[in-house]
């Protein structure tokens, strides 16, 4: 009986701890490209856009949703600003790519430094190219854009 007793007194703790393992294995993973970065400290999208109002480039570790990455080598990603716009996301000295498909919709921390940069329309046709746009769609890129562009060291897509 005391054996009984012990076992049901013991049965909460094991269930306990069984939950909070499995509640460790939930923890967010990433697949990690580039040099080797945490996520932690990372900023959001709204954050660096308050952040970097009245600066034209600033070292930043940012956290956003990925709109598309290329679809040729994976040497480029596009993640999403407050206001839905793609900013451009390449990869310092060409060191390493993103996979190619996939990762649309996915979180991102990228470590790097935020540029604004106007991409003229011959660069903008060759991105509208590199993620399979129709040849209709590149023709009508007709105008260059200013933006925030992002040169990353190490990026970090959340699985």
């Amino acid at each position: 009986m005391k054996h009984l007793l012990l076992l049901l007194a013991l049965l909460p703790n094991a269930f306990h701890a069984q939950a909070q393992q499995e509640g460790q294995a939930k923890e967010a993973t990433y697949a990690s490209y580039g040099e080797a970065i945490t996520p932690d400290g990372a900023i959001t999208v709204a954050e660096f856009e308050k952040a970097a109002a009245n600066v034209d480039s600033m070292d930043v570790k940012l956290s956003g949703e990925v709109i598309t990455s290329c679809t040729k080598k994976g040497c480029w990603m596009t993640v999403k600003m407050s206001d839905g716009q793609p900013m451009m996301v390449r990869f310092r000295d060409y060191a390493f790519f993103v996979p190619k498909q996939g990762l649309e919709g996915k979180q991102a921390v990228m470590q790097g430094r935020a540029r604004k940069e106007v991409t003229p329309v011959s660069m903008l046709r060759h991105y509208a190219e590199d993620a399979g746009k129709s040849k209709e769609e590149i023709a009508a890129i007709t105008e260059p854009e200013t933006g925030w562009k992002f040169e990353a060291v190490g990026v970090l897509i959340k699985e």
